[in-house]
């Protein structure tokens, strides 16, 4: 019979010992057969994991109110429109929009083709200042109706891109399997009900019946 340290011990060599240390500190945990590291390395799992379903259902109703507002100024066709790609930067901050929206397209047929294939940052990069007077001033309201018309859009937009980059954030860490339990879980599950909200109510209430995070994020051992 393996003893409550001994599997404890064997557990922590296979997930290996520096990445526990980071659970072990948080959780005060003292030994080998000490449970509260391995059950907040658990949780962690499990609330990373049941945050998906906000995460993938706020990133696809922001990029198709992205998509719908390039439409109205470049056409349906937007990511072959010359226009469109000139204003893309070809560097930002060691991403390029540019060559991300050339590569999206190669192959695909059509636009649906492509928006699945372009990164989350190059659809938060679409709400910066250089996007105001070509999209923005005219679009934002009418694809994001819920946001608030009485705040003028360059404020309004800010809001959106500093939400995005939050979003992004926690994506990328749940992405390669980092610890998500320092971060303020409820303050980004309620970044996305936002941002999902401005586009469409009826899919924020769809989404929180869908979805166990809410639940999980209370339940931190």
């Amino acid at each position: 019979m393996v003893s409550t340290g001994d599997f404890s011990k064997a557990v922590k060599i296979a997930l290996s010992p520096a990445r526990l240390e980071t659970y072990e500190a948080a959780a005060g945990a003292s030994s080998d057969d000490d449970p509260r590291a391995l059950a907040l390395y658990a949780w962690n799992a499990q609330v990373s994991a049941a945050l998906l379903v906000p995460l993938h259902i706020c990133e696809v109703v922001m990029r198709n109110a992205v998509s719908e507002a390039i439409e109205a100024v470049h056409g349906a066709r937007w990511p072959w429109s010359v226009g469109f790609e000139r204003r893309l930067p070809a560097q930002n901050a060691g991403y390029s929009p540019r060559r991300d929206l050339q590569a999206a397209r190669k192959g695909a047929t059509t636009t649906g083709k492509v928006i699945p294939e372009l990164r989350f940052v190059f659809w938060r990069r679409m709400f910066t200042e250089r996007f105001d007077q070509d999209i923005w001033n005219d679009h934002l309201l009418r694809v994001l109706p819920n946001l608030d018309g009485n705040t003028t859009v360059t404020q309004l937009r800010q809001r959106i891109y500093s939400d995005l980059e939050h979003v992004r954030r926690l994506r990328n860490r749940i992405a390669h399997h980092e610890p998500v339990f320092a971060r303020d879980l409820s303050a980004d599950l309620r970044r996305m009900v936002d941002l999902t909200g401005f586009r469409s109510r009826p899919t924020v209430d769809w989404m929180m019946s869908n979805q166990q995070a809410s639940h999980l994020i209370q339940q931190r051992p």
